[in-house]
């Protein structure tokens, strides 16, 4: 019963995962910790046992998702591999920093990451847009299928320390990094919705492999229960980006506001309460 539970959690995770560009592990690791701790279903897993279990999930998401978005033409390649450089050693310090956490400051910290967010998202429509960074880098443009067209870009030096911060933060809560890059993406660099979330599933793939390694050698993975997690992963992640080339640009962005926002706010309870 716990495997079958955990696979539909995982098909969730992956799905919104894919469909947001966040990974999964915004749905994962929450899902996987309650399960644990309110039913006999599985063997009790602790934050780092979570996590563990969210970056194995994330590398097959990451690969359903991103060969999908590949095919569909939506990923900037030059701009993930750059991220990759900064998230990877960022994957690395936040796995090790991870190992600090127990249940309940875990889940606090891990809520107010999602509001802070979520915040950022939902106010975005109301800031004045952020031209700093974008005057300062060679741009690009892009139009969607609804004829909007964006210019958007990134200084090198800027993109690798937010990469950085990124990783260490998707190191320590198993989120993939997605849910803090996206909104960077969009409200920093000005990139268009699609190609911020398909840009960040290949970031999501790549640093979730050195994220994997990292919690791999601290004894992190709770190998019983892994392969329905990655299965279901697998399939939620291809579903998500499939579904996401349906929606409209704006659709992406509502959805990824709701999302962080439910999640951070269930998180920081449990938190408080214990």
């Amino acid at each position: 019963m716990g495997a079958f539970i955990l696979a539909v959690i995982a098909i969730c995770a992956g799905f919104l995962g894919a469909l947001l560009g966040l990974g999964g592990g915004v749905i994962l690791v929450p899902g996987a910790l309650f399960i644990s701790s309110a039913t006999d279903w599985i063997s009790p897993l602790t934050p780092q046992s979570a996590v563990g279990l969210s970056v194995m999930m994330m590398i097959f998401t990451g690969l359903a998702s991103t060969i999908s978005y590949m095919k569909s033409g939506f990923v900037d390649y030059k701009a993930g591999l750059l991220f990759f450089a900064g998230a990877a050693p960022g994957a690395i310090v936040g796995a090790m920093l991870n190992g600090r956490f127990n249940v309940d400051s875990f889940n606090l910290f891990f809520g107010v990451l999602l509001i802070v967010l979520a915040t950022i998202m939902l106010i975005r429509d109301y800031m004045k847009p952020i031209d700093f960074f974008v005057k300062r880098a060679k741009t690009r443009t892009f139009t969607d299928k609804q004829g909007a067209t964006y210019t958007y870009g990134y200084p090198i030096s800027i993109a690798l320390i937010l990469s950085f911060v990124v990783g260490t933060l998707s190191g320590m809560f198993g989120i993939g990094g997605g849910a803090l890059l996206v909104p960077a993406l969009l409200v920093l660099f000005h990139f268009p919705p699609h190609i911020a979330v398909a840009t960040s599933m290949l970031l999501v793939f790549l640093s979730s492999l050195v994220n994997a390694g990292s919690h791999m050698a601290l004894g992190n993975i709770p190998w019983a229960v892994v392969l329905p997690v990655i299965i279901g992963g697998y399939i939620g992640g291809k579903l998500g980006a499939s579904t996401s080339k349906k929606l409209q640009s704006k659709t992406l962005v509502v959805i990824l506001r709701i999302v962080l926002l439910i999640m951070g706010i269930r998180s920081v309870m449990i938190g408080l309460i214990g």
